[in-house]
C-alpha cells in the first residue's frame, strides 16, 4: 500500500471523502453541460509492448501538487477507471505516487525517483510535472491527466498526433479564463478593474492572463495582474489588490493553489472581492464562483490512455483531448456574506448550487 492508498482510507474513515462536498456544505446538482471536443499534441513512436500475460505493471504517479483530499479524489477517479479496466491492484498493477508539495524544483529528482523504480509508464498532473518528467525522458509514455496546451509548453510539435512520448488529456486554459471573466462581468457589472492571481513560475497561468487581457477590453474591463509563489505571500497579494482598487479577482488555475483554498476564499471575503476559480473545490471551500473543467472526468479519461498504451498502442498515435465537460458552481452562501444577488440567469446555468 503506497501513501494515497494510506491516505485514502484514512480520510475515508474520517467521512471526508464520500459525500464530494467539503465543509458540510449541501449541494444540489443541477444539470451536465457538455463542450465541443478537440484534439491536441505530440509525435514520435513511443510504445509500450503489449502485457504478457501475468506481468505485473508499474504505473507511476507524478503531481506537483501536494496530497490532500482534493487530489486525492482525482487520483483516485484514474485509479478506479483502471480497475474497471482490468487493472487491480495487488495483483496486475503497481501504483508508485510522488508529490511536488507545490515545489516546481522538486519534481525532476521525483520524475528521475519513478523512472529508478522501473515504471512502464508515467501519469502526470500538471503542466510542470509533465514537464518535468519529459525532461527526464524521452522513452517512458508519459500521459497527462491534466495541464495546459502541450505545443505553446514546448511539449508537443502539433496537435492531431502528438510529436514525442507524452499524450493524454488537457484543459483549455486561455478559452477558460475568458468564460470566467465573462461570467464574472455578469455578475458585477460595474466592475471596471479585475485582478488575476497566479503563480508566476506556472508557465500556463501565464497564457491564462494573457487571455484575460486579451477579452478584457471588449468587455470594458481592465485586467491586473498579481502574484503568489508561495501560501506566505497571500495576504500581501490581497491587500495590494484591495489598495489597487479591484473590484473581483479570478484565481488562475495552478495545482499549488489547491490545497490553500480554504485560506483563499476567506481571504477574497475577508477583502470583500468576489472570487472566480477555476476548479469545484474552490466554490466548496468558500470561493463565490467556480468554472471549469470536470477534472475527475479528466482523470478517468486519463486512465484510457494508459490502457491503450499498456497494451501496445503508441502515443505517439494517440491525439490529445481537449475536455469535453464543464461545470458552473455557485455558492450563495459566501454571495450573502459579501452583500451579492446571484442573477436568475447564472443560477439557472449552474450545475451545482451550494446553499
Amino acid at each position: 500500500m503506497d501513501e494515497l492508498d494510506a491516505f485514502f482510507l484514512e480520510h475515508r474513515r474520517c467521512g471526508e471523502l464520500d459525500t464530494g462536498v467539503e465543509d458540510g456544505h449541501p449541494v444540489m446538482d443541477r444539470r451536465t453541460f457538455l463542450a465541443g471536443t478537440g484534439a491536441v499534441l505530440l509525435a514520435a513512436p513511443l510504445t509500450v509492448e503489449a502485457q504478457p500475460a501475468g506481468k505485473v505493471v508499474r504505473i507511476g504517479l507524478l503531481s506537483l501538487a501536494a496530497l490532500d483530499p482534493a487530489s486525492a479524489v482525482r487520483w483516485q477517479a484514474l485509479r478506479d477507471r483502471l480497475r474497471e479496466l482490468g487493472y487491480v491492484e495487488g495483483q496486475n498493477v503497481v501504483f508508485e505516487s510522488r508529490w511536488g508539495d507545490g515545489q516546481v524544483g522538486k519534481l525532476r529528482s521525483l520524475a528521475a525517483e519513478l523512472i529508478g523504480a522501473k515504471v512502464d509508464i508515467l501519469v502526470t498532473a500538471g503542466s510542470e510535472a509533465a514537464q518535468a518528467a519529459k525532461q527526464e525522458t524521452s522513452s517512458i509514455p508519459i500521459v497527462m491527466a491534466t495541464g495546459g496546451d502541450p505545443v505553446a509548453l514546448g511539449l508537443a510539435t502539433g496537435l492531431a498526433r502528438p510529436g514525442g512520448n507524452v499524450t493524454g488529456v488537457i484543459s483549455l486554459i486561455g478559452e477558460l479564463t475568458v468564460k470566467r471573466l465573462e461570467l464574472l462581468k455578469q455578475l458585477i457589472p460595474r466592475a471596471s478593474r479585475v485582478a488575476f492571481l497566479r503563480d508566476p513560475d506556472n508557465r500556463s497561468s501565464a497564457i491564462s492572463l494573457h487571455a484575460a487581457e486579451s477579452a478584457a477590453k471588449s468587455l470594458g474591463v481592465v485586467v491586473q495582474g498579481f502574484t503568489v509563489r508561495n501560501p506566505g505571500e497571500l495576504d500581501a497579494a490581497f491587500t495590494a489588490m484591495k489598495r489597487a482598487r479591484t473590484e473581483a479577482v479570478i484565481l488562475g488555475e495552478n495545482t499549488v493553489f489547491i490545497a490553500e483554498r480554504r485560506r483563499i476564499a476567506d481571504l477574497a471575503v475577508t477583502h470583500r472581492l468576489p472570487m472566480m476559480c477555476a476548479a469545484k473545490e474552490y466554490a466548496e471551500a468558500g470561493g463565490l464562483l467556480s468554472y471549469g473543467t470536470d477534472y475527475l472526468d479528466l482523470f478517468r479519461r486519463a486512465a484510457t490512455y494508459v490502457d491503450k498504451i499498456l497494451k501496445g498502442a503508441k502515443p505517439a498515435d494517440l491525439p490529445v483531448e481537449q475536455p469535453t465537460k464543464f461545470e458552473l458552481v455557485i455558492n450563495l452562501k459566501t454571495a450573502k456574506a459579501l452583500g451579492l444577488t446571484m442573477p436568475p440567469s447564472l443560477l439557472q446555468r449552474a450545475d451545482e448550487v451550494i446553499q
